[in-house]
């Protein structure tokens, strides 16, 4: 075996061995840890003496440790809530938002159920909004809190036609008479009417909450995406991952006027939202009760004041639902809520991923197929780079065909560095040869590149939206596997350790491996081998590492890697080179020809 193929084999072995560990000694320590956090929770929330009312856990004794949903929801009175876009209840404990389902977003492809996002206490990851009341004035700490009784005045279905009505009375002498409306998404208007009965002046202050108890195991770790505490305040941003209010930092306080807090993950969101022209601050903070920490984004409003036999009205907003551009837009509109698409995490380059989500939202609803609509956005991007990279490709034809001139500089000076450089600076001069040309129009397509991630990683219109053939979830990995041939042989192997695993790829992500090494082939090749024999390998490697991501992504891939492939195609046959791709086409020709003979 000679020495380029010995090194050649060291260099696979040294990335298989890469891959296989970052799966053993990574990935699956990383979900061995998370489920044994989940059964100690299982097993310590029991135990937890809980004196937060917000933060209830059922009896060891009456059964296991979590409820089921259907128990939990039946532990307290409720109105039931249907709307398009909506399926739950109102607890009348507490006046909570805890059991939201939402009818247009399925569990799965296959399973029908719609998503539940908030759940009532006593279940595995409570999750609910609520809206209440509190006072520093002595002798009113009875005000209407998460376990204040409400009564049912009127209305006995929420419908975005039929609004309810709930009274409570405390026995400090205040009469709160709320209101609870739904309009067609996601938002629920909370108008309270106050009367002071007391016969004496009190302070009161609103304020809404937001809470999550533990991490959702289904927590996205990715740069491109924010799940955790986030709120508007001023119009400005400020939001806390999980993560580190879980290792106790990122706590937040911020005061202002307009704005709103909630818990977002990849998908949801759950916001309360105070009224708009009231100062409020808002609060990031995690309640550590044992093995269930609770994280919560709050807000409360300034006092006010009321005074004897008199009355006051506010409102306030909880929002229950998925990030849906248009929804998110019309909520800022109608309601005047300021940054609402905020809960979207745009990241840094923002000025660019909210063009190509518009973009992408009007290529669908003309194309009416969100897979078509990001092959349509690809190729509009590649039409406003092409005089960019026209002039890349054209510059990378004019140096591939001087190259053996540029040979002969270098091995002619080769003991003067500084003569083969001016040679070759002459060189450039009389063929018209920018040597950066090439390399300087690659630049704006790098933060375009990330810019389509983010977007797409965010894109709620990419979950569960089908493409052709065997893609139904262009949100998720490809489902098919080259070790049962992509489904031809009749047996599953995404169970199986390693060939379900790390070196289980489907069929897109060899497509875009082969696309990725097409466009290697037009590149002249380096002049080192084993240099040649690494880049080489890089479309194989590419191919395993992006094998897990959503077929979204990497259909976009293949899809911009054979656009791009075309063109420098053309432009390298247009200036009269024979690429690696021509020569490869020669040889299976003769190779064909040569069995036929």
């Amino acid at each position: 075996m000679g020495e380029e193929q010995r090194n050649l084999f060291i260099a696979l072995g040294l990335i298989l061995a890469i891959m296989l560990g970052y799966e053993f000694f990574f990935l699956r320590p990383a979900q061995e840890a998370r489920e044994a956090e989940r059964q100690e929770a299982l097993e310590a929330a029991g135990e937890l003496a809980e004196a937060d009312p917000d933060l209830q856990l059922p009896d060891t004794d009456a059964g296991p440790a979590y409820e089921t949903r259907d128990d939990a929801l039946g532990d307290v009175q409720r109105v039931e809530i249907e709307g398009p876009a909506v399926l739950g209840s109102l607890s009348l404990t507490g006046s909570r938002f805890d059991d939201i389902r939402l009818r247009r977003h399925t569990v799965t492809v296959d399973n029908d159920t719609p998503i539940a996002l908030l759940n009532p206490i006593g279940t595995e990851h409570t999750f609910y909004a609520r809206d209440g009341w509190q006072s520093a004035t002595p002798g009113f700490s009875d005000l209407p809190g998460n376990a204040a009784e409400w009564t049912l005045a009127s209305g006995s279905r929420l419908t975005p036609e039929t609004p309810v009505v709930l009274v409570h009375e405390t026995a400090s002498g205040l009469r709160f008479e709320r209101t609870v409306s739904l309009d067609e998404n996601y938002m629920f208007t909370i108008a309270d009417t106050v009367t002071n009965n007391s016969g004496q002046p009190v302070d009161l202050a609103r304020y809404g909450l937001v809470r999550h108890e533990g991490i959702p195991e289904d927590l996205v770790n990715n740069l491109a995406v924010f799940e955790g505490p986030l709120a508007v305040v001023d119009g400005a941003l400020t939001r806390t991952k999980f993560q580190r209010l879980a290792k106790g930092e990122g706590e937040e306080e911020i005061s202002g006027t307009g704005g709103w807090v909630g818990i977002t993950q990849r998908y949801w969101m759950a916001a309360a939202i105070p009224d708009q022209d009231v100062a409020f601050t808002a609060n990031f903070r995690i309640r550590e009760r044992g093995a269930v920490d609770a994280y919560e984004a709050t807000y409360i409003e300034a006092t006010r004041e009321l005074a004897p036999g008199a009355t006051m009205t506010s409102t306030a907003y909880v929002f229950a639902g998925a990030k849906e551009l248009d929804v998110l837009d019309a909520v800022e509109e109608d309601y005047g809520i300021e940054r609402f698409d905020m809960s979207i995490n745009w990241g840094w380059l923002w000025f660019l991923t909210r063009p190509f989500v518009w973009l992408l939202h009007l290529l669908e609803g003309v194309i009416g197929q969100f897979g078509l609509a990001i092959l349509a956005l690809t190729l509009i991007i590649k039409l406003f780079m092409f005089p960019l990279a026209n002039r890349a490709y054209a510059s990378m034809a004019k140096m591939k065909a001087v190259q053996p001139k540029m040979q002969e500089i270098k091995e002619r000076y080769a003991a003067d560095t500084q003569k083969q450089q001016q040679a070759l600076m002459e060189l450039y001069k009389k063929e018209k040869i920018n040597p950066l040309a090439g390399c300087l129009p690659i630049l704006p397509q790098i933060p375009i590149f990330f810019a389509l991630y983010q977007t797409l990683f965010n894109a709620i219109e990419m979950r569960h939206a089908p493409f052709f053939g065997w893609i139904r979830d262009l949100s998720a990995p490809d489902p098919t596997n080259v070790w049962n041939l992509f489904g031809l042989i009749p047996y599953d192997p995404s169970g199986i350790w390693l060939i379900g695993g790390v070196l289980g790829i489907g069929a897109w992500p060899i497509i875009m491996g082969i696309t990725m090494a097409a466009q290697q082939a037009l590149n002249p090749p380096p002049p080192d081998p084993m240099q040649a024999r690494i880049f080489a390998m890089l479309p194989i490697v590419f191919t395993f590492v992006l094998a897990p991501f959503a077929a979204g992504l990497v259909i976009y891939w293949a899809w911009n890697n054979f656009l791009s492939v075309a063109q420098q195609y053309i432009i390298m046959r247009r200036h009269g080179n024979e690429t690696q791709l021509d020569k490869l086409i020669k040889r299976l020709q003769g190779k064909a020809s040569g069995d036929q003979s």
